[in-house]
């Protein structure tokens, strides 16, 4: 009865052990100045991914051993060469990247292992016919890729998406910089008046733009590319049903196969199958030895396959360079003159979200929430209430 879960287990565990040993190419990161950075990787064409993907990410420079995951922000779609994260700068492994990136004149390289991505099989945000999206901070990630697809959809496949309103929190105006994301690509210019957006950020902790006379601005480092890099790829390939399927029967028969030979050559000439002689204990850990050795053999054989079919289109995107190692924006360019009219800034109030949420209106309104525990709760109260019969909720959390 435990055969299958453990076998499909192992079989999963090896193809992620396989893809994070591979280095890959870090194009370029975005120093934020709200102690935040955005890492540009390079990815390769055929790659796609759901919107809320997570990503596992491994910095050896900082620990060799520590995985952090991160929410993917940008899109398969409109980025179909480059996987983008955002990494807010909150604990000691944060801390240490950012460090290094706000000094790109020490460092022109970076070794990266990432592990991913992983995500919902498909979304249901085009059933709503209004979509609010409420955050905190560095919660607004989620809501980025959301946002970029709706943008995809809207723009180029014409699809018609819900209206749009994003309710975000910050601490300080710096943190407004997180909006700029929201375009497909960091600082280009976009046509998002169809969408229907309307974007209501709150600054706490300031009174008014002015209160803020520290001069901050906007650093993008480029880095070298690297011949031992590769650009983010699926482990098995754009076809990884069929391959994981072929991996899990082949496996199991090699299994099957090795297993009967050691059984007839060397279990029943011990024991002649009365179990007194041959130990049922080393009997297992000969199975489970066999079981480790099939899954080893024919994953391997797929992957490097895979990875020889990708090199041709790796050898494509390694060598994407930016135009310069570093470009500095004024904050005051972020986000107004690109998001322009969708964005209304309120400084030293926290959104009332009570009533911004009973003002809705509508008859099937999706509320997503992505921030602390306490505006979670908050928000699933209102939901849940007999005044709000027409809205739906989701969470997002980023507890694991």
């Amino acid at each position: 009865m435990m055969l299958p879960g453990f076998y499909l287990f192992l079989v999963d565990r090896y193809l992620r052990f396989l893809q994070s040993r591979q280095r890959v190419q870090l194009v370029s990161a975005h120093v934020l100045p709200c102690e935040a950075v955005e890492l540009n990787f390079s990815k390769i064409h055929g790659l796609t991914y759901n919107p809320t993907s997570v990503v596992f990410i491994n910095i050896p420079s900082i620990s060799k051993l520590q995985w952090h995951p991160f929410t993917v922000t940008s899109n398969s779609n409109l980025d179909p060469e480059m996987l983008s994260v955002l990494i807010k700068s909150e604990g000691a492994w944060s801390q240490k990247l950012y460090q290094m990136l706000s000094t790109p004149s020490v460092i022109d390289h970076l070794n990266v292992h990432v592990e991913g991505p992983y995500g919902p099989v498909s979304t249901n945000f085009l059933r709503h016919e209004t979509l609010v999206m409420i955050s905190g901070g560095s919660g607004i990630t989620p809501f980025v890729s959301i946002i970029r697809e709706l943008i995809y959809l809207n723009t180029t496949l014409r699809y018609r998406t819900p209206k749009l309103t994003l309710i975000c929190a910050f601490k300080n105006t710096s943190c407004l910089s997180m909006l700029d994301m929201i375009l497909p690509s960091y600082g280009t210019n976009c046509d998002i008046s169809s969408l229907q957006l309307q974007i209501e950020a709150y600054i706490t902790r300031e009174n008014d733009l002015k209160q803020n006379n520290n001069p901050i601005h906007l650093q993008s480092v480029w880095f070298k590319p690297n011949e031992k890099d590769s650009p983010i790829s699926s482990i098995l390939g754009p076809n990884s049903w069929v391959w994981l399927g072929a991996i899990i029967s082949s496996s199991f028969i090699i299994f099957i196969i090795l297993i009967g030979m050691i059984n007839h050559y060397y279990v029943f000439p011990i024991d002649h199958n009365t179990n007194k002689i041959f130990s049922y204990p080393l009997k297992s850990s000969i199975n489970m030895l066999g079981i480790c050795v099939s899954i080893a053999m024919v994953a391997s054989v797929v992957v490097l396959w895979n990875k020889k079919q990708n090199a041709k289109e790796a050898k494509k995107v390694q060598n994407m360079e930016g135009p310069s190692p570093l470009v500095e924006k004024d904050l005051e360019s972020l986000p107004s003159q690109i998001l322009g009219h969708a964005t209304n800034v309120h400084y030293g109030a926290r959104p009332d979200l009570r009533r911004l949420l009973l003002e809705l209106k509508g008859s099937n309104v999706g509320v997503l929430v992505s921030g602390p525990k306490e505006m979670r709760q908050e928000v699933a109260a209102v939901c849940s209430s007999n005044l709000a019969e027409n809205l739906h909720f989701e969470s997002f959390s980023f507890n694991w």
